[in-house]
């Protein structure tokens, strides 16, 4: 019994562990941003195809006028096409699903020509798991507590696997790319030698002809 008992506080000390790990991580998406008064700030993450994004942001001023300062938000693909677009606005969120691997770039920018103090934007940027609406799976598929938190580790290890496999994905490409590259190289050496021989043979041939109309050999 007392086994029973030492295994199940194991196994409960662990999920709860894992738990604060994820809860740690979630949150650690959260950044700050300095917005200058005059340029942009950008931020970019690598996600892979079919990833949902989501993104909340807010404005923090420390200039004590009373008109708080409004900012510019647009956000786009690595091929450049437009996903989101807002202007005068100090709070705001945005949601997409990536259809496209590679490079996301969301870029802030102070509207008008005031000046204004240090401005700053929170940025709380989730994707994958961490996006999704778990309140909503607990209350359609009726679960709660250990049950829940025991989904969202599922979740999570789908999650690394999914990563997993795009980075093994990336390698091969990556190793098939240094490959072409290294085949390339030992090709122009070749080539090269290849021109080398040919001319240093043409010279010596033309070297010879040279001499012989001389009458020195």
């Amino acid at each position: 019994m007392e086994i029973k008992n030492a295994t199940r506080f194991a196994v409960l000390t662990a999920l709860v562990w894992l738990i604060c790990a994820c809860d740690q991580w979630r949150f650690a998406q959260a950044i700050w941003l300095n917005i200058p008064s005059s340029g942009t700030k950008c931020v970019s993450e690598e996600i892979q195809n079919n990833v949902v994004v989501l993104a909340d942001y807010y404005v923090v001023s420390e200039d004590d006028s009373s008109q708080e300062p409004t900012i510019s938000v647009k956000v786009t693909s690595p091929y450049g096409n437009k996903l989101y677009h807002k202007e005068n606005v100090t709070h705001g969120q945005f949601a997409f699903t990536t259809h496209e691997a590679g490079n996301y770039l969301a870029c802030f920018w102070l509207d008008g020509n005031k000046k204004v103090g240090d401005v700053s934007v929170n940025l709380d940027w989730r994707t994958g798991i961490a996006a999704k609406d778990w309140e909503s799976v607990a209350k359609k598929e009726k679960i709660e507590g250990v049950e829940l938190e025991l989904r969202k580790l599922e979740g999570a290890v789908e999650a690394i696997h999914e990563n997993l496999l795009f980075l093994k994905t990336r390698e091969a490409e990556m190793r098939t790319v240094s490959e072409k590259t290294n085949t390339r190289v030992a090709l122009f050496s070749i080539m090269s030698l290849g021109v080398c021989i040919t001319v240093s043979a043409l010279q010596l041939l033309y070297l010879k002809q040279y001499f012989r109309k001389k009458k020195l050999i």
